[in-house]
């Protein structure tokens, strides 16, 4: 019996460090043949666009598929699996695929489809990865707090006061086989323990936990773990179990903006840390055009936690652009923030 692709899901919250891990995780393949399959809740294509810009010959167009019409979770049927038997059809198929999901997506759903009889046969889940962000655990992004919503369910019971980040942060985490706690370096000691024990509880079982900061993991780290998840789906529990998995991201919304040329980068960069202080945005990512530069900028934001740095040249007859997405919950006042940010949606 021929050998079965293995196949990697990398999952994580809004801005955990995905991308950043796997751009690490190319520059240590060896040479390995691998495909990706990129889902983002947005509409720029950010991450295949980052992922193509690593300037590294492995980094082939036609190794990098983008998933643009929904949370993956939610299209396995119509996206995803047609595009992993495309995948495994070609004459030169992937020696491993890397599947990126969503910020918001749960990866039970999509560890569930490669018992699909398409693929069944021919590809094995080798290992979902959760990436988490331990200075969002820090800042208690995830967290509820229990005194709070008793509170609020006694003055109203009902008023359903679930948080929807808890849930799909502990679903991501409880699917995991391997938990990447990233960007260590923002935290100290005393938060990286609390982050810890956070993981821990939402994982369970027997899961291993690495640190790192910037996503730096090798590939020796992250694949090869021959977890056959699509076996094992009984142990990893999901607040959405009762659903058959179904469920909705009703609680969240993104949108697009463009902005022009930009002078002075580290300007705007002032004016996104006062937008999102002011509004619900729990995610920035985008291009920019810096005139006189010949490299694109690219600028991230997490809450209140903004990076940015110049990743590749604009190409011939590439349209030069800035444009960032605005992700954040549900009723985020688009035309204030546009005007916050000279943009136009």
């Amino acid at each position: 019996m021929a050998r079965k692709i293995p196949a990697t899901v990398i999952t994580g919250f809004l801005g955990a460090g995905k991308t950043s891990l796997i751009r690490h995780l190319i520059e240590s393949a060896g040479g390995r043949r691998l495909a990706f399959v990129i889902n983002e809740f947005g509409e720029l294509g950010m991450d295949r666009e980052i992922i193509r810009g690593c300037g590294l010959s492995d980094c082939r167009d036609e190794d990098i598929v983008e998933l643009a019409n929904g949370c993956i979770c939610c299209t396995v049927a119509d996206d995803f699996l047609p595009t992993v038997t495309k995948l495994i059809d070609r004459p030169d198929p992937p020696e491993h695929i890397i599947i990126e999901t969503s910020g918001l997506a749960l990866p039970k759903p999509l560890v569930q489809a490669f018992n699909w009889p398409e693929v069944k046969a021919r590809v094995t889940v080798d290992g979902v990865i959760t990436v988490v962000d331990a200075a969002a655990i820090a800042d208690g992004r995830f967290a509820t707090d229990p005194a709070a919503v008793a509170a609020q369910r006694a003055a109203d019971p009902n008023v359903d006061h679930d948080n929807p980040l808890e849930e799909v942060f502990e679903d991501q985490v409880a699917c995991a086989d391997l938990v990447v706690l990233n960007k260590t370096d923002l935290v100290d000691g005393g938060a990286r323990e609390n982050a810890k024990r956070t993981v821990s509880e939402a994982l369970g079982r027997g899961v291993k936990l690495v640190e790192t900061a910037h996503g730096r993991i090798g590939a020796g780290i992250l694949l090869g773990l021959e977890a056959a998840a699509e076996d094992d789906l009984a142990a990893r529990r999901s607040h959405h179990d009762a659903e058959g998995g179904e469920h909705d991201h009703d609680d969240f919304e993104s949108f697009a903006l463009e902005l022009g040329p930009v002078a002075d980068p580290e300007a705007l960069e002032r004016r996104l840390v006062s937008t999102v202080a002011g509004h619900d945005i729990l995610r920035i990512k985008g291009f920019l055009d810096v005139p006189d530069r010949k490299r694109r900028h690219v600028v991230q934001g997490v809450g209140l936690r903004f990076q940015r740095y110049y990743d590749r040249e604009w190409q011939d007859g590439e349209v030069r652009r800035s444009a960032i997405v605005v992700i954040g919950r549900k009723g985020l006042d688009r035309a204030a923030i546009a005007l916050a940010l000279g943009a136009r949606v």
